[in-house]
């Protein structure tokens, strides 16, 4: 992982745990476990950093969803 898609991981892990009321190594470990860190927002990185926040979020939250993650 590159610097700058590592600092936008980082970046996201923190964004979902203030949305969703969890502590980053919570969320960390839902995103790393389902593979949404690795096949999700590292290989879309150059797309997903053009985005807002909030929409990246909900793209989160589909992905989880359709992986049947629940936390």
């Amino acid at each position: 992982m590159v610097q700058e898609s590592f600092e936008f991981v980082v970046y996201m892990i923190h964004a979902c745990a203030n949305k969703w009321n969890r502590l980053p190594s919570f969320v960390y470990r839902k995103l790393a476990e389902s593979g949404c860190i690795q096949k999700f927002l590292v290989p879309n990185y150059e797309i997903l950093q053009s985005l807002t926040s909030d929409v990246i979020i909900g793209d989160i939250e589909d992905y989880l969803k359709e992986r049947n993650v629940t936390f």
